[in-house]
């Protein structure tokens, strides 16, 4: 039955995920394509919608996919999944951490997942640009006008330590002013 599977492929990727929602995304992707409930594209499509919604992205990604594969029954089920695992490892984590937290073996295994999460973002990144075709060979105006955009956007957050809703409108704009 397509809910139960949803709910178990999201409780699996909430149970042994790491590092947040950005670092879930290949991951959901990779479960989602070879699931074959969606393709790579519509998945990007939803991205930039679980990104743009408020919330975790991980779980407004579960919530789409879920509604996508099996309506609201599915959204209900994905959502399910994806969150079960985080309550009950927080409720678990939170009985012992307190006593644990300043062995050294603990800070060593979470320092040790910091470069992980990264890699997870930063695949996740070039994924998403990868499956947009953001990243190609050619130099046309368009792949100009996009590194442009990212550039601006990253000396706004950086440097002028501008908040991100004003990035995102601002390149929002700037892209209905390029693309239409």
């Amino acid at each position: 039955m397509i809910f139960f599977e949803l709910f178990r492929t999201f409780f699996i990727i909430g149970f042994v995920s790491f590092g947040g929602g950005y670092a879930m995304i290949p991951i959901i992707e990779t479960e989602a394509t070879q699931n074959g409930w969606m393709t790579a594209q519509q998945f990007t499509d939803i991205i930039a919608i679980a990104g743009m919604s408020p919330g975790p992205i991980a779980t407004n990604s579960a919530i789409l996919v879920g509604y996508t594969t099996a309506g609201i029954p599915g959204a209900i089920a994905s959502t399910l999944g994806i969150l079960l695992p985080a309550i009950l490892l927080v409720i678990l984590v939170a009985t012992f951490f307190s006593k644990l937290q300043h062995h050294q073996k603990v800070q060593d295994i979470f320092y040790g997942l910091r470069p992980i999460v990264t890699s997870l973002i930063i695949y996740a990144a070039i994924s998403f640009a990868l499956s947009n075709n953001l990243i190609t060979v050619n130099v046309t105006w368009q792949t100009l006008s996009l590194l442009l955009i990212f550039c601006l956007s990253l000396l706004l957050l950086l440097k002028y330590r501008w908040h991100p809703v004003y990035v995102i409108i601002l390149s929002g704009l700037v892209g209905v002013a390029f693309y239409s």
